[in-house]
């Protein structure tokens, strides 16, 4: 393949990374933020996938099979298990504005700078191998690509015509433009995260597209690869975790630990996974997309390591660059090409944050601090440009520096060898940072001993034995020991030995990290700077209000502040700084340099320079006193005591707007009530003025008349006699409902039969239904089949609700055709009894309406008179016992209406005579 078509590609992908970026900036500032997104943060982690991953697992699975597993094993744990931590370290970081892992644990001990001068230094040192890494691997890939079947060159020709050299610098200037564009009170990239979570998907594609050609386009599928290799006793072993020999577990356990560790530890990851995190919560949708990511990356590796084995048995070929020779000995020129653009992909991801993460300690944490010690940064006016530069040259340093660590040692060792190098490195962090978040008896002394004797072991024990292998120092201390002294040979430190370099190194250094940790912390008492500080980070996430405590006291200028901002963020967001607080607090509020204000001023400038050197640059124009440790609880005690105050406010606020609910739920209730009352009395009145406008009018008829014939007269007397029944039986139902519903109906209750109740419902009006031509059938269980089933009721009231279902019935039926069906049936618990007719049927909106006061459902034309009151009152009698009642039809397939009782046990009865007879005392 020509080498001007794979930099032509390479360039064209950088490029779009750039757009990327670009759009999620512009985005950002219109306020349409492309990473507030749950997946496009769990995407972005993916960086942790370099090309270590994506070249050196495979080469790792090809020498050791399953081994190559726990570097991801161990991130994942920390995801599923171990989130509440990240979201602890997540809050932290945002109360702290904390911009970087030195920060971070520089805070946690009273915002020391010599810690994180110490933290900054360690993780340049650490990261260069890493970065090393990355060059290798892209070197070996591009030149791979252009020279397919050429073996690799261990010469090493000078500077000025090695391509690494020129990829070096185009991935600085490109990270220059990346990260280093802006100054911002949060440190966060937003362009630069919507393009890490877009390199993110395309390393995964790019790396699935090999494994799946690999799986099913030189062999069979996974079960064709792993049978070959079952067959061959050199590759069997690669799929057993024992090798032959016994499990390593220490091996394995140190590897998943180290992994865990550097998951929080890596600049990188803390960058993404802290820095920028936009919302806490998305951490719980990570915390199964990053695994899942993890394990589709992964799922090709040991296939594509098999068959690149058995594919190029018998020859010289690198293992870690099988994801590319094998595609390009099949002739897969176009995918090959895609393989190298994933695994660029995943080196420029690693470069990219990592530089920015890296150059942004360096400028807040070694060389803005040296420019306030020497009184240069007074006479500069415009610090952000002077920060942006100083970044953009660390990021070029940086870069270098990983090009030389390229040279010097590289050869020397395997991809995943010099990334477990860097691994080890950074988990040097670990016990101050994560052990300080839940001790608050840590002190910075403890902190910068444990920190700087674990590093010492790191480098003694694995960082300068890599070295004196590459064959640039003399490498007699690492087989003999330093002067001939056994037990302090690097790899078997106090004559410990059978352990890997790597685990014995890790066991060394941690062990005296923490060991030194905590024994200078417990020799002395920290300082009341150290205590407030671990106050915040222990106590983290149980402050919430306004109440946060300040321990700060002295004197101080708003203005002198407000121009310490200006300096750094411009007059402009300077000014939004200060308006946004004079709208939290007030006016008055902002124009005092109250120690509210100072912690706040402190607090915008840590998130751009850090906390260490926004501490100094607070202390450079204000006057601050000592605090005591008394102090320091005093102060706490107080911001206590204002957050009860503040929560007993928040909750009478609550009750009261509770009450306020309550009083205006019951209000709209009150008015409800009163529409109903109108309504039900416009509704009594309709239906007494018509049977009354009714008798009025055939009374003054026959007064007038007195002529009139007797037949005459007969009918209208028998009309008069039908209205004031009507009437009556309308003031009745009135009356009978309104004592229902004031609680105020005499209930006489016995024991009731049911099947008795229902015939004699049925007898009485056997005569109405005869006079309509309705046949009327009953299905009532057997007097011998079951004992008759008994309600504790009122019959009285049980019948009206029988009559009133069997005279609806009757009224829409057809006449001459009616049917009415009646049925009774009962289990364990309660009775059902259903009235069924052949009328014309209730939609489904009426159905519920049907039970409404002197609502009448149908069809108009077809309806008869009633008074609309004997289904709500039957609603009444039936929910009064425990019942309920309701009717199912559809429109024209007539209705059945059902209700239900409870049965009557032992037990209730007795419950109701007892209450029967309290009544009647």
């Amino acid at each position: 393949m020509s080498a001007p078509l794979v930099l032509t590609v390479s360039l064209a992908y950088l490029a779009l990374l750039f757009v990327v970026a670009y759009v999620g900036d512009r985005w950002a500032a219109r306020g349409r933020s492309l990473v507030s997104s749950p997946w496009t943060y769990a995407l972005s982690l993916g960086v942790y996938c370099t090309a270590w991953t994506y070249f050196g697992s495979v080469g790792r699975a090809a020498s050791g099979g399953l081994w190559f597993l726990p570097i991801y094993l161990g991130p994942t744990m920390a995801m599923v298990l171990g989130w509440v931590v990240l979201r602890k370290i997540i809050r932290i970081a945002k109360a702290q504005r904390i911009t970087s892992i030195a920060d971070f644990i520089a805070s946690r001990y009273g915002k020391s700078r010599l810690l994180a001068v110490s933290v900054t230094l360690i993780a340049v040192v650490g990261v260069v191998p890493y970065i090393a890494l990355q060059l290798k691997a892209v070197s070996a890939a591009y030149g791979l690509l252009i020279s397919p079947g050429v073996v690799e060159s261990t010469t090493q020709v000078p500077w000025s015509r090695d391509g690494t050299f020129y990829l070096a610098l185009v991935l600085a200037g490109f990270t220059m433009i990346f990260g280093a564009r802006h100054l911002d009170t949060t440190e966060r990239h937003e362009g630069m995260v919507a393009a890490i979570a877009f390199e993110s998907l395309v390393k995964l594609l790019a790396f699935l597209a090999v494994g799946v050609f690999v799986t099913y386009g030189l062999y069979n599928g996974f079960t064709d690869i792993f049978a070959r290799a079952h067959a061959q006793p050199d590759l069997r072993d690669l799929m057993r975790l024992e090798q032959g020999t016994a499990f390593a577990w220490p091996h394995w356990f140190t590897m998943t630990v180290l992994a865990m560790l550097a998951l929080l530890m890596l600049p990188r990851q803390f960058q993404i996974m802290v820095v920028e995190n936009v919302h806490e919560h998305h951490l719980r949708r990570a915390s199964w997309v990053f695994p899942a990511y993890l394990l589709a990356i992964n799922i090709f590796v040991l296939p594509i390591a098999l068959g690149g084995l058995m594919y190029f048995a018998g020859q010289t070929t690198n293992p870690d660059n099988f994801v590319l020779s094998l595609p390009l000995a099949a002739g897969q020129h176009a995918l090959a090409l895609f393989v190298f653009v994933g695994g660029l992909s995943a080196a420029t991801g690693m470069v990219i944050v990592e530089s920015i993460a890296v150059s942004i300690m360096v400028s807040n944490e070694l060389v803005l601090p040296l420019l306030l010690r020497w009184r240069m940064g007074e006479r500069m006016t415009d610090l952000t440009r002077i920060l942006l530069n100083i970044r953009r040259i660390t990021i070029l340093v940086l870069l270098l520096l990983g090009y030389a660590y390229f040279h010097i040692a590289s050869e020397a060792y395997a991809l995943v060898s010099i990334g477990l190098i860097s691994f080890a490195a950074v988990a040097q962090f670990a016990p101050a940072a994560l052990i300080g978040m839940y001790w608050r008896a840590g002190t910075r002394l403890g902190a910068l001993g444990g920190l700087l004797s674990g590093f010492g072991i790191w480098a003694y024990t694995l960082m300068l034995p890599s070295i004196a292998k590459s064959g640039w120092m003399d490498d007699t201390f690492v087989r003999e020991g330093p002067g001939g002294l056994a037990w302090l040979k690097p790899e078997a430190l106090f004559g410990l030995h059978g352990l890997d370099a790597l685990t014995h190194s890790l066991f060394w250094s941690l062990l005296l990290n923490v060991s030194m940790y905590v024994a200078l912390s417990l020799a002395r008492e920290p300082s009341a700077r150290e205590t407030s500080q671990a106050l915040m980070f222990v106590d983290a996430g149980q402050r919430t209000g306004g109440a946060t405590p300040v321990f700060w006291r002295g004197e101080a200028r708003v203005e002198d502040l407000r121009q310490l901002c200006v300096r750094f963020f411009g007059a402009e967001r300077a000014q939004a700084m200060f308006d946004e607080y004079a709208m939290r607090w007030g006016q008055d509020a902002a124009a005092r340099a109250d120690a509210r204000f100072v912690s706040f001023v402190e607090t915008k400038l840590a998130g751009a320079v850090g906390g260490a050197s926004a501490r100094v640059l607070v202390s450079s124009v204000s006057k601050e006193e000592s605090l005591t440790t008394d102090d320091v609880l005093s102060m706490l005690e107080e911001a206590s005591q204002l957050r009860a105050y503040s929560r007993a406010l928040e909750d009478k606020s609550r009750s009261l707007e509770e009450a306020t609910a309550r009083l205006r739920e019951a209000n709209e209730q009150l008015k409800s009530l009163d529409v109903l009352k109108d309504e039900f009395m416009s509704s009594v009145t309709h239906e007494l003025r018509t049977p009354l406008t009714s008798i009025r009018a055939l009374a003054e008829l026959m007064l007038d008349d007195p002529a009139m014939p007797t037949e005459q007269r007969q009918q209208f007397i028998g009309i008069v006699v039908g209205e004031t029944e009507r009437l009556s039986r309308l003031v009745n139902q009135v009356l009978d409902l309104a004592k229902i519903e004031a609680g105020r109906a005499e209930w006489h209750d016995t024991e009731v039969d049911m099947r008795a109740l229902v015939l004699q419902a049925v007898d009485t009006t056997r005569e109405l239904f005869r006079e309509n031509g309705c046949a009327v059938g009953v299905a009532l269980p057997p007097d011998d089949a079951q004992p008759a089933p008994l309600v504790w009721a009122d019959p009285d009231k049980l019948k009206q609700v029988m009559l009133n279902l069997l005279s609806n019935a009757v009224k829409v039926v057809p006449q001459g055709s009616g049917q009415v069906r009646i049925g009774l049936t009962a289990d364990a618990r309660q009775l059902a009894v259903t009235v069924a007719d052949n009328g014309p049927g209730i939609s489904a909106p009426e159905q519920e309406a049907a039970f409404d006061k002197f609502r009448q459902v149908g069809d108009p034309r077809g309806r008869r008179q009633g008074t609309g009151l004997g289904l709500p009152i039957s609603r009444q009698i039936v929910e009064h016992y425990g019942g309920s009642i309701g009717v199912q039809s559809r429109p024209g397939q007539g209705a059945t209406f059902h209700f239900t009782l409870p049965l009557l046990t032992p037990r209730s009865g007795q419950r109701g005579k007892d209450a029967e007879e309290s009544e009647s005392k």
